[in-house]
């Protein structure tokens, strides 16, 4: 069913302006498109993105080809007991990507970046590490660590805040444009000076 699950996945809800469309009306015109092979009408139902790839033509003859198979996925989709799901997908300028679904006819998130991590595959949690990465979000990047290393982290980074806490009684010493810090707990800082200001050139 490798073509009629293309056509399905490309299959468009429809647009809401006060009230949330049923997604079993779309998928009872789908199945009535599918069951007569109107090719015409299942292109109509298809998202801007999916007819970007496909042409009408390409649909119909598509649909010529695949009208028993077609005609078979229309009674399944419409079988007693067939759940029907609407998910909405949004993706940011940033590659971040956030997930909804449809019930009691609102849209509920399912999955985003900036939740709590979630990842079923090793592939999908290298991808949440790619998006806190671009974001530059320290949050995120702990949410998708493992609790040990994160906990190993946050240690480390509190001692080095501890260390910090007062500044003004650690020996720093200034070779130039340069700094060097030794701060209480093993943590080493070094400092740079770059127009007139001072900022945090490394620390470990």
């Amino acid at each position: 069913m490798r073509v009629a699950s293309a056509l399905v996945i490309g299959l468009s809800v429809g647009c809401a302006s006060t009230s949330i469309p049923d997604p079993k009306e779309a998928t009872r015109e789908y199945a009535e498109a599918a069951a007569r092979g109107d090719g015409d009408r299942i292109y109509a139902m298809m998202t801007s993105e999916a007819r970007k790839a496909r042409t009408r033509d390409d649909v119909k003859k598509m649909v010529a080809d695949e009208k028993a198979e077609l005609a078979d996925q229309a009674k399944a989709v419409t079988a007693p007991g067939t759940r029907v799901q609407a998910t909405a997908r949004l993706r940011f300028d940033d590659g971040e990507e956030t997930a909804l679904e449809l019930h009691d006819g609102r849209f509920w998130v399912t999955a985003a970046g900036a939740l709590p991590g979630g990842a079923h595959t090793p592939e999908a949690a290298l991808d949440q590490l790619r998006r806190v990465l671009a974001r530059r979000s320290y949050a995120g990047l702990l949410r998708v660590l493992t609790p040990r290393t994160r906990a190993m982290i946050e240690q480390d980074l509190r001692g080095l805040v501890d260390g910090l806490d007062n500044p003004d009684s650690l020996a720093v010493h200034v070779t130039g444009d340069t700094a060097t810090v030794n701060v209480p707990g093993g943590h080493h800082v070094r400092l740079k000076r770059e127009g007139g200001v001072w900022r945090a050139d490394d620390f470990d």
